[in-house]
């Protein structure tokens, strides 16, 4: 087993929620903590690698782009893996609030403790919210509290999606679900989201159906009514600019399709669900 510099017994950290931040330590980095903490800990290593002990005597490594998390209770030590020489990890403590418990239900190689691996595309969405966590943790104005609390809820849905105990998403595939999502104003032919995740058509569109169980043209217009719905909703614009903020180049195929699909016309889920 890696030997790491003798532990020194740390105290708990004091925070309210959460407390996140981003650290680059060298090989004597290490902490202790014989009873853990009260909050969840998640860490992810960007560079470099970690050890962490567990309470019957194991060990575990974690190596650039995967995630580990402690339970609260979870004896704390952890360090810089030696073999290594440095550990930079981005971290965050937290109190989850309860519609949370169902992201942290990870596979733990050893008890209290749990491990992903993520995909690089995936891996580098977390290390950017948990960024904006940290970063929201310093603000001097606003909610930096609920800010922090935001990046690190979509770094943990980000982190859900590589679960092995769920149903585990292609990172081509949350690549294109992404663009179709940042670009539903635009055409999104097949062949041009299969560009986008390098692979050809029918193979494209065979995967996507399998991971999403529904074919990715059916998927487009899913999320294209779901933004109009918002829009009618939510904005006092004409049908016709709904429409065509949801992709639809003709007002009366999207009034057709929406009435198809909502059971009701444009304007009259306008009347019965305006919230503005």
């Amino acid at each position: 087993m890696p030997t790491q510099v003798p532990p020194t017994e740390m105290p708990a950290p004091q925070f309210g929620r959460v407390l996140a931040g981003e650290l680059a330590q060298d090989a004597c980095y290490r902490v202790r903590r014989s009873r853990g903490t009260d909050d969840w800990l998640l860490l992810l290593t960007v560079a470099g690698g970690g050890l962490l002990h567990g309470a019957d005597g194991q060990h575990l490594l974690t190596a650039p782009g995967e995630a580990v998390l402690l339970a609260p209770g979870t004896l704390h030590d952890y360090g810089t893996d030696p073999a290594a020489g440095h550990w930079h990890l981005l971290h965050a403590h937290v109190h989850p609030p309860a519609p949370w418990l169902a992201l942290l239900d990870w596979p733990q190689p050893l008890p209290g403790l749990g491990r992903i691996a993520l995909d690089p595309e995936v891996a580098e969405r977390v290390r950017r919210h948990l960024r904006e966590a940290a970063r929201a943790s310093r603000l001097p104005v606003g909610r930096p509290e609920l800010l922090a609390l935001n990046g690190v809820e979509a770094a943990l849905l980000w982190i859900d999606a590589q679960n092995p105990r769920r149903h585990r998403l292609d990172e081509r595939v949350l690549r294109v679900m992404e663009h179709i999502d940042a670009h539903l104003d635009e055409a999104l032919p097949v062949a041009a989201l299969a560009e986008i995740a390098h692979l050809s058509p029918s193979r494209f569109s065979h995967l996507f159906t399998a991971q999403v169980g529904t074919s990715p043209a059916r998927y487009v217009e899913a999320q294209r009514m779901e933004l109009a719905a918002r829009l009618l909703e939510m904005t006092g614009d004409p049908v016709a600019e709904v429409a065509r903020r949801a992709g639809f180049a003709d007002p009366l195929h999207f009034s057709h399709r929406f009435r198809a699909r909502q059971g009701e016309s444009p304007r009259a889920h306008r009347t019965r669900r305006r919230v503005v």
